[in-house]
């Protein structure tokens, strides 16, 4: 039975002017989410308390390639996609093809477009859009040491110090 959490985008861009319409503050953020961590829950779960509905633009598998490199993403998009579907916290799920998610946030027009602590307001893609439209930007911090990128380098000094 499929996710009724996950949506293709032009369905989700329907369900989010329906929302609108009801006042609802939607809150968008993006990425990998890869393999899934504390950082990951804690980042999801405070962008979740600046509005009232939760939208995750889902690299898919070929954006997350070109984003992170060959070997990425260890997980497939769609059992991504259903691990985040499965928080809570998580309103909506879309995967997005591109590199970045500007025709998505163009498409969803978020009140609030929340990003980590690795990166500075300006620099968050849809900014500008998003201020245009009165929304605003939110950096949430990170959690330190967490990091899909960790956690891989982890499993493979593991791997590597159990073949000796």
């Amino acid at each position: 039975m499929p996710n009724k959490k996950i949506k293709k985008i032009e369905e989700l861009k329907e369900i989010v002017e329906g929302l609108k319409r009801e006042r609802k503050k939607i809150v968008f953020t993006n990425g990998c989410f890869d393999i899934l961590h504390i950082g990951h829950i804690n980042y999801l779960r405070e962008a979740k308390n600046k509005g009232d509905v939760l939208v995750i633009g889902l690299n898919s598998d070929a954006s997350a390639r070109k984003i992170k490199g060959q070997g990425r993403p260890i997980i497939p998009e769609g059992e991504r996609a259903e691990i985040l579907a499965a928080l809570e916290f998580v309103d909506f799920v879309t995967i997005f093809e591109e590199e970045t998610p500007l025709n998505l946030i163009k498409e969803i027009k978020p009140d609030i477009l929340v990003k980590g602590g690795d990166w500075k307001k300006e620099e968050v893609v849809g900014n500008d859009f998003v201020e245009s439209c009165a929304g605003e930007t939110i950096i949430v911090p990170l959690v330190k040491n967490r990091s899909t990128s960790l956690i891989i380098e982890k499993i493979r000094h593991h791997k590597s110090d159990a073949q000796k």
